[in-house]
């Protein structure tokens, strides 16, 4: 019986701070895959134009996708200021992949004429890799357009129900620019869909570590297109916010936001709406959308390495170890762990299960925008 061809899922990282450098570093481990399809994460303290210049000369004629971020998963857990990657061989996945510009402006009627084609050509691509071939969706998407609800509802409803997974891109905190990878460059205000089709199981997951308590409080005046919220049981939002999480008085910081969150029902679940910062006025402007009316409820934490592990079993028992996790983890998630010292063991775990992802500005699961969570794609072997 003849042996089937060795298809590497390659995974790689590197600190290297000059941009050549790093690539080749990650040249050196991912062409041992023949990719298919590069995805990248990187820290946006590189100079963008440079990583660039530098894939494109190392893998030349592989497409390559991603963002920055603000932090990264990497084969040894988490990493700041770094690059991690992972390529996806030939024959095992075939890569189709659209941008959407100007995607602070995107109307629900821009999603379906692309994805149309796309799909088009993905069903092509799946016919020639055989019956067994399979299609989920990923979507890379600047972290600051403030349109990510919006978008990612319509994306989901022009693919027809297809797994959609994905993160919002980051800036290390700044909240001044994050950038989308496509096509060569790095692209402000855009995102970016890939249909990946694969003969391997896979799974979409979405999991968070916070459950409900029973105290509640209402948005009572808001700007829901910039994601402000003014008040608060018709309080200045940020004083009542800490009044409600006994922490009044208290400088409200991202490492309290990502302690403290707060959570709105939907559909008989929970969701986190992550607060961004605190402004000047007592305003708090969220990750996610808000409106006026809307009831938030505190939440409080479970342990959040226990829970990654049980996720982590539950995805094993349904398609066998992953040799790949492509995950998109809140940034608030790894202030958590960093505040609560546990990041070291969050990282023995991640590294374990073969993750490889980013700290996001949110995440991106089927249709839905949101925070304070960790979702992916898990790939079986073959």
């Amino acid at each position: 019986m003849p042996q089937m061809p060795t298809r590497l899922l390659v995974r790689a990282c590197t600190h290297l701070a000059d941009p050549a450098a790093a690539i080749d570093e990650l040249h050196s481990s991912l062409t041992a895959a023949d990719p298919a399809l590069i995805v990248l994460f990187c820290s946006s303290h590189y100079d963008l134009s440079a990583v660039a210049a530098s894939l494109r000369a190392r893998f030349p004629g592989v497409p390559a996708i991603g963002c920055t971020t603000s932090g990264e998963l990497t084969p040894l857990g988490y990493m700041d200021g770094s690059i991690t990657a992972v390529a996806f061989p030939k024959g095992d996945f075939a890569a189709t992949i659209a941008r959407f510009d100007h995607v602070s402006r995107f109307e629900i009627g821009d999603a379906k004429p692309k994805v149309r084609d796309l799909l088009a050509e993905a069903e092509d691509t799946a016919i020639e890799m055989g019956p067994d071939a399979r299609h989920v969706a990923l979507f890379l998407v600047d972290g600051l357009c403030v349109k990510e609800e919006l978008i990612i509802s319509a994306l989901h409803d022009a693919l027809g129900g297809l797994p959609l997974i994905g993160g919002s891109a980051g800036d290390d905190m700044r909240f001044e620019a994050t950038h989308v990878l496509h096509d060569g460059e790095f692209h402000v205000d855009a995102g970016v869909l890939l249909i990946l089709t694969t003969t391997r199981p896979f799974k979409v997951f979405r999991n968070q570590h916070f459950v409900h308590t029973d105290q509640k409080m209402v948005v009572t005046q808001a700007d829901p297109t910039r994601r402000i919220v003014t008040e608060i049981n018709a309080e200045p939002a940020a004083r009542e916010y800490a009044r409600m999480v006994g922490l009044e008085g208290e400088p409200l910081t991202p490492m309290i936001f990502a302690s403290y969150p707060v959570v709105v029902r939907v559909g008989g679940e929970y969701y986190v709406r992550s607060i961004q910062k605190v402004n000047e006025d007592e305003s708090l402007t969220f990750f996610c959308a808000i409106d006026e009316g809307i009831v938030l409820t505190v939440a409080t934490g479970v342990d959040i390495v226990r829970n990654l592990q049980e996720l982590f079993d539950g995805l094993t028992a349904e398609i066998g170890k992953p040799d790949l996790i492509l995950g998109f983890d809140c940034v608030f998630r790894s202030l958590e762990l960093e505040q609560k010292q546990l990041k070291q063991a969050a990282s023995k775990v991640l590294a374990s299960q073969n993750v490889v992802g980013f700290c996001t500005y949110g995440e991106q699961y089927n249709a839905m925008h949101v925070n304070q969570t960790f979702t992916g794609l898990a790939i079986g072997a073959r």
